[in-house]
Formats: structure tokens, sequence, C-alpha cells
């Protein structure tokens, strides 16, 4: 009789069994995907995180440059002020000439000012276009000779030519070659041992008498034999990609002729002149050139490091390297030469600003003033080659050429304005030396700061400040460059490789003796003649009137804004 009871007992404890099995898969489950949920969690948690804090660092950088240039523009605001207070206190009403006269340099000061103006927001934009090139892999990379001549370089020359020997370019695809331009030095030493000791890669050439920088690099032109040629100064180090990135703009586009490196100062810490040079280079490449190369125009293709297509420039290197000048041989300005060529014959001539290189500058006075002169002498020369080809034609609708045109527009206008008003300047101080003192710092304050502004923006905030010493120096110790330069066009001195007249070569391996000691620094081969390494605020002059004085203060000071400019 009990038999029935016990089958519904064993089916109740399978169901319990079952229903315990079921709730143990379930969660199971269940915890398994809390599991991957909390982790993909921790994972989504981390990625915030990171983006987090990597947003909040870019802000502050951001909050931290505003800042910087928020106490920049406050303290223009401020001296301004002081400025039109002590101006308005102490400044007598002279007329210089005639009031006609006067409103009329006024008037002719703003409007050259307004051009100022709209010319450097035009600069801006196109520098916001600008986008620097892709680099190419080993298997597109075009054949490179790397030329480097040297004069009376010492050991430099080797310092430079182990830092070609180090580039990630190809082996099979790089020769580098080595041109001694007749040094007087040990210069030819050290380039025998710098080839010795690189297994047959760097071909070296002897020129027992100096013909200057545009010949020893003919001899390596007509020597090369690659596709695209690389001019690199004896006194610049590159950096292990540089060559590749300098090159990879050719394969873009087989119109490009040329292309300008990006030119930084080596020897910072010997010397505030250094220092102030560094940003001016930086102004004037990462903006100018910038700006030129959206327009494929870039007026001049620096002598530290530039490159060219060698189909380019081949067929016209008789013309190049005979050029005269005033009836005498063109010794200087060949970099500005070459790219004015190309850019005469169609081809587009491109900055590529992670081409980095390197270079020596002046550490002194006198070594500046010599770097400077020579930059000016060469781009009058220039300008006026320019002219003979840039206007022959009109076409509103062509951008780039118009470019161009504007571009050698306002060249010339920074070339002649501190000529006209260097008698206004001399009289000024003579007649109301403060306020115009008063009016030119000013003025030096404001326009150094688009160099300051754009140095910090790239590099060190704190080295910008820079830019507004170089502003003071520039004006106070430099400003006559500008119209001595056009007043000595006609010479062609190199001014910067003569040695010491005391001096003898430290090595008997030197071929100084296959050199004539009479030989002028006219000719000598070596030397950064890099245009666009603009220099601030320049020469000024002014009428002793209150608006006068400000109005060519700001016009002289803009129009040297990049004084020494090619």
């Amino acid at each position: 009789m009990e038999m029935p009871c016990e089958k519904p007992k064993k089916h109740f404890s399978r169901l319990i069994l079952v229903s315990l099995r079921k709730l143990i898969e379930v969660l199971q489950d269940t915890a398994d995907r809390i599991e991957a949920y909390l982790g993909a969690a921790k994972e989504d948690t981390r990625d915030i995180m990171a983006r987090t804090i990597d947003r909040t660092y870019s802000i502050t950088e951001k909050i931290e440059l505003t800042n910087f240039i928020k106490l920049l523009t406050f303290l223009m605001v401020v001296l301004s002020f002081i400025t039109m207070f002590i101006s308005g206190e102490t400044l007598p009403r002279v007329v210089l000439i005639s009031e006609e006269v006067d409103f009329t340099v006024i008037i002719l000061s703003f409007l050259l000012l307004i051009a100022n103006i709209f010319y450097f927001a035009w600069q801006t934009l196109l520098v916001f276009q600008y986008r620097n090139f892709p680099l190419a892999d080993d298997s597109r990379l075009p054949t490179c000779a790397v030329i480097v001549p040297a004069y009376n370089e010492g050991k430099h020359i080797a310092e430079t030519l182990e830092s070609i020997l180090k580039s990630d370019y190809p082996e099979s695809k790089l020769e580098i070659i080595a041109v001694n331009d007749g040094s007087r030095d040990d210069t030819w030493y050290w380039m025998r041992e710098a080839a010795e000791k690189s297994n047959g890669r760097i071909r070296t050439i002897n020129l027992k008498k100096n013909g200057g920088k545009r010949n020893a690099l003919y001899q390596g032109f007509t020597t090369a034999t690659s596709e695209i040629v690389v001019t690199i100064d004896s006194d610049s180090i590159v950096l292990p990609d540089t060559l590749r990135q300098i090159v990879s703009p050719f394969l873009t586009d087989p119109k490009i002729g040329g292309v300008a490196g990006n030119i930084r100062v080596l020897n910072l810490d010997e010397g505030i002149i250094p220092k102030m040079l560094d940003v001016s280079f930086v102004f004037g490449f990462e903006f100018l050139r910038s700006a030129q190369s959206v327009i494929r125009s870039v007026l001049c293709t620096p002598g530290a490091l530039s490159a060219y297509r060698r189909a380019a420039i081949m067929p016209h290197m008789d013309e190049w390297v005979h050029q005269m000048f005033m009836g005498t041989p063109a010794n200087i300005g060949e970099d500005r030469a070459i790219t004015n060529i190309l850019i005469r014959e169609g081809y587009g001539i491109v900055f590529q600003k992670d081409a980095v290189v390197f270079t020596v500058v002046p550490v002194t006075y006198k070594g500046l003033c010599k770097m400077l002169i020579r930059w000016g002498r060469s781009n009058v020369r220039e300008n006026l080659a320019m002219c003979r080809f840039t206007f022959r034609r009109i076409d509103l609708e062509d951008e780039d050429l118009l470019g161009l045109q504007i571009n050698l527009v306002i060249q010339a206008i920074w070339m002649i304005t501190p000529i006209l008003f260097l008698g206004t300047t001399i009289y000024c101080l003579f007649v109301d030396a403060m306020t115009f003192i008063y009016s030119v710092l000013m003025v030096i304050i404001i326009w150094s700061t688009l160099p300051a502004f754009v140095y910090a923006s790239r590099y060190d905030k704190t080295e910008s400040l820079w830019s507004y010493i170089y502003g003071i120096f520039n004006f106070l110790t430099l400003s006559w460059i500008g119209p001595y330069s056009v007043f000595t066009v006609h010479r062609s001195g190199w001014l910067t490789r003569d040695l010491p007249k005391t001096a003898s070569p430290s090595s008997p391996s030197s071929p100084a003796s296959s050199s004539s000691p009479e030989e002028k620094e006219a000719q000598s081969g070596n030397g950064s003649d890099d245009g666009q390494k603009a220099v601030f605020p320049s020469s000024a002059g002014t009428p002793p009137t209150e608006a006068l004085s400000a109005s060519a203060a700001i016009l002289s000071s803009a129009s040297g804004h990049a004084n020494g400019v090619k």
C-alpha cells in the first residue's frame, strides 16, 4: 500500500535536483556575463581615463599658452598707454617741412602699414593651410646625391659628413660628394679622413684653387648622377630622417623643382646672438616659408639644406655658374639664383618643415653684420632679377602667380622703406629723441609678438622672449644694414670664411700650398647664404610730430620685420 507514495517523492526529488542544476547554470552564466561586463567596463574606464588625462594635458598646455599670450598683450597695452601719455605731455608741436608734407608722409605711412597688416594676415591664412609632405618608403625613394662644399671649415666638415652617413636613406640609392674649395686650413685633411672611414661611401673632390661656393657646387652637380641633388653646408648637422624628409616631396608632383629645408641653430649655447637667431629662423622658415610653400613659390632654397630635381637644374647650369651682376661675377646668392631659375622655368618650390638641419651661426656682432650684409646684397640682386620675369603675365585667377607677385612687391617695400625713412630717423633723433624712441619701442614690441607667438606655439615659451630682445637689438645696432646693402650691392665679398693672417694649416695634409695666399675673401666657398631667416624690426625714420613719429615708426618697423630676407 506504501508503494504509490514513494513514486511522487522520487519524482519531486528529481524535480528539485533538475531545478537546482538549472539555477546553478543560470547563476554561472550570469556570473560569466557580469565578469565579462566588468572586464569590458574596466577597459573602457582605462580608455576614458587615458583620453581624459590626455585631453586635460592638452587643455592645460593651451591654457598656459593662452595666458602667456594674454600677458604679452596686456603688457603691450600698458606700454602703449604709457607711451601715449609721455608723448602727449612732452612732445613739442614741431613741423618738419610743412603741414602738407607731414600729412602726406603720415598717409603714406599708414597706407603701407595697412598693406603690411593685410599681408601678414594673408600669410597667416596660408600657414594654416600648410601640410608637411608625407614620407616615402624605401622602395619609392629616388636616387639621391648629397653635395657638401667646404672652404676653411676645419674639423666641422668631418662632423657634417658623419651625420650624413648616419642617415636612414638606403645606401644603395645615396651618393655623398664632398668638395674642398681650395681651403687654406686643414679642411682637406678632415675630409679625406672622413672618406677613408666611410668604406667608399664618400667621394671627394679637391679643388687646388678657391673658386667660390657656386663653383664648388657646380663641380658636385656635374659629377653627380642621381635623380635628386641635396646641398648641405659644411658647418651643419642633419638628423637621421632629414634626407628622406627633403626628398619625399618630389614624389608627389613632377613639377616640383626644389625643396627648402628647415634651418635651426646648432650653437645655441655660445651666446645670446644664436638664441635670438633661433627665434628668427623659426619665424622665417616655419611661418614665412610655410606660407610661400602653399603657393609653391618659396623665394629661396637655403644653402644649409636644399634639394633639387637634377633634370630641372642641369640645363641651366652654365647660366647659373657664370651669372654676372654689374659686369662682375656673382659670387654670392647662389641659392637664391638657382631658385629664381627654377621658378622662371615653371617649377614649384616648396618647404618641408620636418626636413631639419642644425647649422652654426655667428656669435659676434661683427660676424652677424657680415652675414646680414651678404644676405641683403643678395636680396637686392635677386629681387631685381625676379622682376624681369615675374610680371610678364598678369592673371588674377592664377593664385600661385598672384601670390608670387605679392611676395615680390612686399620684398621691394621692405627693401626700399628703410632708405626712404633714414633721413627722418636722423632728424627725429636730434629734434625729439625721447618721443621717437617711445614710439619705436612700442612698435618693436607689437611687431615682435608675432615671431614670439610662432616660436612659443611650437617650442619653448620662455625662449620665445628672445624675439623682443632681438627686435630692440636689431633697431639699435643693425638698422643700417638694409640701406648699406643697397648702396654697396655691387660688391660680392663672402666676408665670413677668411682666415686670420697669422693662421697656418694645422695638418701637413692640408692643401695650403696649392692656394694663393692673396686669394680674396670675395671668392670664398662656403657659408649659409640662406634668405628668409627673418630679422625683426629694422630701421625706422619719422618726423617729430606725434602722429608722424608714431606712423613712421610703425611703418619702418613693419618694413624691417624681415630685414635680410631673400
